[in-house]
């Protein structure tokens, strides 16, 4: 271990430009934010490059993450931790500003100095010259890895960046370990350490309250492990919004601005034949709990009528909690008059569900308007396992949206759930092309894709309260309840996972859950976000 040199004056940093950062849901109702990989972020931070002196992007990186620091950590000892590439380089350059406003500060730098890049080099070198407290470890992995400073209020994370193409091992894995077992909060920078940024893979990967990541978002800061990871998220453009050239992003943000336009409005003189019938397919013995969830969901969603065909024989009579919805059996539902239907929620895997559905796509089909179809739960394991209905849905050209979870996508595509982990982004692409359907590729950072070539969508909402029996079938009935008022299939795919995760969001802001959350408890938060949307409000 190196200590620094004395404290002398910093050199001077080059400007950073207003707003150095901003939350990633600042602006929710405007234009939904991109998402890019790290090819494009290589390619806009190369334009930035290009087109400013040395060193700029790193002094901006570092200043804006000070800045963010200070706004989050008020008080105590910050410690910044520093791996050897530029992502070390800007965490330096924070503790460098911080030092100089006054704040206590430390640095270890987990690497050998004189191996670190020229723009990080340049960090090293001015932090010794401002008298950071700094420490240069030797990255030996049998070694005893320091204790943490005494009164340390929050680590920030400057480990890795986006530059990781296998997974976290040997000395930065120890580290990793070593600060999610440390109890302190921790503050990322770009994405934490050990997170792939394309993916959201990451194991091992640092587990940070808050992240700045620089230049603009990233997908895998959204999806699969980066929601536990990243926590918070906020971005820092450096000054490079108006950068050329401007590539094209992966994936978009699921935020309100991408399909509030397209959710129907309320007209005094409206009546429910203006607002769509639904009807909830499913319910086979021992089931019918689950239509009547999805039910339950799309009138409270503002569906004007909904009905709910139960395979189960006899029906039952009434909802005594919602005796507003209409309940049959299937035989006797006539499935031609329906704006919208849901199928598969509690449908079962038999013969006789086969046929139904077959005759659901049969019914689609041939009625005018043709009837758009939510396809969930046992719908996705019929079709998965026989082909004759893969072609019969195929061939009928119906506006279809699939909403399988990892495990059903893994019988959709004929794979495995690590193989549809892996890269949720390419699944949901892979599913909307092979099916010729939107696609709701449920999970932490659900997947919203498009059979067309516009970007998926990527949702920020939701929590681990939604992990219970029942909330898909909630958020089909949702789907279905927007598809019945007229919302074009993609935005009522995306408006429904939207305001089915800001449901169980409201519910754990208001102490129930995420443990112990059920899901007839989301529909009561889910109408009132939909109003809330409706009326420009926040939601």
């Amino acid at each position: 271990m190196n200590t620094a040199a004395p404290p002398c004056s910093a050199s001077p940093s080059a400007p950073v430009p207003d707003a150095a950062w901003r939350s990633l849901d600042a602006a929710a109702i405007a234009n939904p934010t991109p998402l890019y990989d790290v090819a494009a972020i290589r390619q806009i931070e190369q334009a930035g490059l290009d087109t400013t002196p040395p060193f700029t992007l790193m002094s901006r990186a570092g200043t804006a993450a000070a800045d963010w620091v200070s706004q989050h950590v008020p008080e105590g000892r910050i410690l910044f931790l520093a791996g050897r590439g530029n992502n070390g380089g800007d965490a330096l350059v924070a503790a460098t500003r911080l030092h100089q406003a006054g704040r206590l500060v430390e640095a270890w730098l987990i690497a050998e100095a004189d191996q670190l890049p020229a723009d990080a080099a340049r960090a090293w070198l001015d932090a010794r010259t401002a008298g950071v407290p700094l420490l240069a470890m030797h990255p030996d992995p049998d070694a005893a890895l320091p204790p943490w400073p005494a009164g340390c209020a929050a680590v920030v994370d400057g480990l890795l960046g986006i530059g990781l193409n296998r997974s976290a091992d040997g000395n930065v894995a120890r580290w990793i370990a070593h600060l999610n077992t440390s109890h302190l909060p921790v503050y990322a920078l770009d994405v934490p350490s050990g997170l792939f940024a394309d993916t959201g893979a990451g194991q091992p990967a640092v587990r940070a309250q808050r992240t700045l990541t620089f230049l603009a978002a990233k997908p895998g800061l959204l999806t699969l492990d980066g929601r536990d990871c990243a926590g918070d998220i906020d971005i820092a453009p450096l000054g490079l919004d108006a950068s050329q050239p401007s590539p094209a992003p992966v994936a978009m943000v699921n935020q309100p601005g991408g399909f509030v336009r397209a959710l129907p409005r309320r007209d005094h003189a409206g009546n429910k034949g203006r607002y769509g019938n639904v009807a909830v397919i499913g319910g086979c013995h021992g089931m019918t709990g689950a239509p009547l969830l999805g039910a339950r969901a799309a009138l409270h969603l503002g569906a004007g009528r909904v009905h709910v065909g139960f395979l189960a024989q006899p029906a039952p009579a009434i909802d005594p909690v919602h005796p507003e919805l209409m309940l049959h059996a299937l035989s006797e539902l006539a499935l031609d008059g329906m704006s919208a239907i849901v199928a598969g929620p509690g449908m079962g895997n038999g013969t006789a569900a086969r046929k139904h559905l077959s005759q659901l796509f049969d019914v689609c089909a041939n009625a005018e308007p043709t009837i758009p179809i939510v396809l969930d739960a046992d719908a996705l394991n019929l079709l998965a396992a026989d082909t004759g209905l893969r072609d019969q849905m195929r061939a009928s050209g119906l506006d279809c949206i699939l909403t399988p979870h990892p495990l059903e996508a893994a019988r959709l595509l004929g794979s495995s759930v690590s193989e549809v982990q892996r890269d949720r982004l390419a699944t949901a692409h892979a599913l909307a092309a092979q099916w010729h359907a939107t696609i709701v590729l449920k999970g932490s950072g659900t997947i919203i894709a498009t059979p067309d070539d516009a970007p998926p969508a990527i949702n920020p909402t939701g929590n681990a309260g939604l992990s219970t029996a029942g909330t898909g079938d909630v958020l089909a009935g949702m789907i279905g309840a927007l598809l019945a008022q007229g919302v074009p299939a993609a935005a009522a795919a995306r408006a429904a996972v939207w305001i089915h995760g800001r449901a169980a969001d409201r519910l754990v802001d208001a102490g129930t859950g995420p443990a112990g959350m059920t899901a007839s408890e989301l529909y009561l938060p889910a109408r009132a976000t939909l109003n809330a949307l409706l009326e420009g409000r926040p939601a």
